[in-house]
């Protein structure tokens, strides 16, 4: 039986889909550069597209590596392979938003909480994401400073390691996220108690996230931030 949301002192979270809505801002660059060029881009298609690129054997560190995406997909989606538009996609990194909950509830869960961000992109695209989220966390953790990507037990490692810091142990963790991939199944293997945000619940497939091999039953399994902050304060206020 899972544990109560009373019984965890560290939240930690992935950010890009999770908290950010990359997907959104991904197909909102695409459509911008077809307008400009006169082509209608099919978002599902595009993220599919995207999905297989990411994750070739030539991938680099998010998001440096979207530039080298675009290129590859570009002609597949009708549009120009220029250096220069996949330049403007790994720039757009920076005006990506936060789903319309994600401020307020990291706000909320922040007064009974230390957050952690647990982000596979890199420092610097995390810098703007933090400041859009309005820098809610306690310390994070990115590709830079793991030097892997989740979800290899080495990137959870460097936290286990900085809650022990802290007096603490994974006991206290509870891993919130968006991809069954990247966070549930791994979460799951190394006896985290987890909660899944299902962003695509009212849509089909996995978008730009890869698809698990399989997939694991959540401790906690919510579709929103907003839905998990509102059942903590009710599990406190019982």
């Amino acid at each position: 039986m899972a544990k109560a949301f009373a019984d965890f002192k560290y939240l930690t979270f992935d950010v890009v889909g999770t908290l950010i809505d990359f997907e959104g801002g991904l197909v909102d660059c695409l459509t911008a550069i077809g307008a400009d060029a006169g082509v209608t881009v099919d978002g599902e298609a595009a993220l599919s597209l995207y999905r297989t690129a990411r994750y070739d054997a030539a991938a680099l560190r998010f998001p440096d590596d979207l530039a080298r995406v675009y290129m590859k997909i570009a002609p597949q989606l009708g549009l120009s392979a220029d250096a220069a538009l996949g330049e403007r996609l790994r720039q757009s990194v920076s005006s990506w938003k936060p789903f319309a909950d994600s401020v307020e509830a990291l706000a909320r869960l922040k007064r009974r909480y230390r957050l952690i961000a647990m982000t596979n992109a890199q420092r610097w695209a995390f810098a703007h994401f933090d400041a859009a989220l309005e820098k809610p966390f306690h310390a994070a953790f990115t590709t830079d400073d793991t030097g892997t990507e989740k979800p290899d037990p080495e990137f959870f490692a460097k936290v286990f390691a900085f809650v022990e810091q802290e007096g603490n142990s994974a006991s206290d963790i509870l891993h919130v996220a968006q991809s069954q991939y990247h966070d549930i199944g791994i979460s799951r293997q190394l006896g985290m108690t987890n909660c899944w945000i299902e962003r695509r619940h009212a849509q089909k497939g996995y978008g730009g996230t890869i698809e698990p091999a399989t997939f694991v039953k959540p401790d906690f399994h919510f579709t929103s931030m907003a839905a998990l902050a509102d059942a903590v304060e009710l599990d406190r206020a019982a």
